[in-house]
């Protein structure tokens, strides 16, 4: 995984956000207290069938001192899950606020360790009531069999 502990609060950054240019970072680094709006992003990746490039919108979040991509509650299949399975390295595009397009490699989350307090942190920022438009999860068993893809950010070849 590309974290690592830096500052003197402990604090664990994404080490693969060290290259991007600060309002880019800051914009991927986004804080609990941040919207709906500013979660949602495109990905291009391959289609795992035709080899095209697809671009798909999808929420991203911050837990743990990384990124991921998580496919929210229930177990509903997701085009985005599959493709970057078969395809790992893709586009994270931000569309929001902030543009850019940025090369990135999705790395699936197994361990069950992880997962759990990954899940538990993203449901309980959804759950702040500091934006009335959230997804609003009420319990962590509904994300529990979640899709859930951890992003680093790579450097421009």
């Amino acid at each position: 995984m590309s974290r690592e502990t830096t500052g003197g609060d402990g604090a664990v950054r994404d080490a693969s956000l060290s290259h991007l240019p600060d309002d880019v970072r800051r914009a991927i680094e986004i804080t609990p207290a941040a919207g709906t709006r500013e979660r949602i992003i495109d990905v291009t990746t391959r289609g795992r069938r035709t080899g095209l490039p697809r671009r798909i919108e999808i929420f991203f979040f911050r837990a743990a001192g990384a990124t991921y991509l998580c496919s929210g509650a229930g177990r509903a299949a997701t085009n985005w899950h599959a493709n970057l399975l078969a395809n790992p390295e893709f586009t994270f595009h931000l569309k929001n606020g902030i543009r850019a397009d940025l090369p990135a490699r999705a790395t699936p989350v197994t361990d069950p360790a992880e997962r759990q307090a990954v899940l538990t942190e993203i449901v309980a920022d959804l759950n702040q009531p500091h934006d009335p438009g959230t997804i609003r999860p009420t319990r962590l068993e509904d994300w529990a069999e979640s899709r859930l893809m951890r992003i680093s950010f790579l450097p421009r070849a």
